[in-house]
């Protein structure tokens, strides 16, 4: 005879798995972090956001596969220097409202970090980093000569071309600069002296790095020009310059 078969009772329903969470509501954070000589960047800076937003309680997203709420943020996160109004998103399964989502994350972000402000966005607007097409940055040059960097940033605005190398998987590569600076000013005379620095993020090109134009300034002014502190203002995104991406 073959071998009975079992048949479950009524009081035992097969398992079945949890069914995915759906996505309500997408909230844009403004945040900032002052300059850490060691803080985190890349994936352990990531785990510590991820973990940091689960302990708030709020009804996050999970995607499917994985355990915990995604942070997108709207570029990468650079390592050491202030950062003043950066983006991130997370998503809820739930309507929250702003006050409600601000108590939640206010003093339980990762170390460093704290919240400047937050908004409601489109639940199905393009990815952030996508969204993402320049950044302003304020870089402080030491006791150097106002005249010499101003010529030298007038120089660089009006070249056509601004051949430079930068190190990619180990080797130099030759890039063209020009195309990823959309300005660069004197705003403090100092000491030290301060610059404002706008640069293009493109998804070909790469993203304009203030060292590099710091860089090309002092081969334009004839001179070394050591950075001293770097601070990301804010990241600018396409709508705000009237462009798409």
């Amino acid at each position: 005879m073959g071998a009975a078969i079992e048949v479950p009772s009524a009081s035992e329903e097969p398992a079945t798995a949890a069914p995915p969470s759906i996505p309500r509501q997408r909230w844009r954070l403004v945040v900032a972090r002052d300059a850490l000589p060691s803080a985190l960047v890349g994936r352990e800076l990531m785990d510590a956001w991820e973990s940091a937003v689960d302990r708030t309680g709020l009804p996050l997203h999970r995607p499917v596969g994985r355990s915990r709420a995604r942070v997108a943020f709207g570029a990468p996160v650079p390592a050491a220097i202030a950062l003043e109004r950066e983006l991130a998103e997370i998503v809820l399964t739930e309507m929250v409202p702003g006050w409600e989502v601000r108590d939640a994350l206010d003093g339980r972000l990762p170390d460093g970090w704290r919240l400047i402000d937050l908004f409601d966005v489109w639940l199905g607007a393009p990815a952030l980093a996508g969204q993402v097409a320049a950044a302003d940055y304020r870089v402080g040059l030491g006791d150097v000569a106002e005249a010499a960097v101003s010529a030298a940033a007038t120089a660089l605005m009006a070249a056509d071309r601004l051949p430079r190398e930068r190190m990619k998987g180990g080797a130099p590569v030759r890039y063209d600069l020009r195309p990823l600076v959309a300005g660069v000013w004197v705003i403090d005379a100092g000491p030290p002296l301060l610059l404002r620095m706008r640069t293009f993020s493109h998804p070909s090109l790469g993203t304009g790095r203030p060292d590099e134009v710091v860089a090309a300034l002092g081969d334009l002014a004839g001179a070394t020009l050591e950075v001293g502190t770097v601070v990301r203002e804010r990241l600018i995104l396409a709508e705000e310059l009237g462009t798409t991406r």
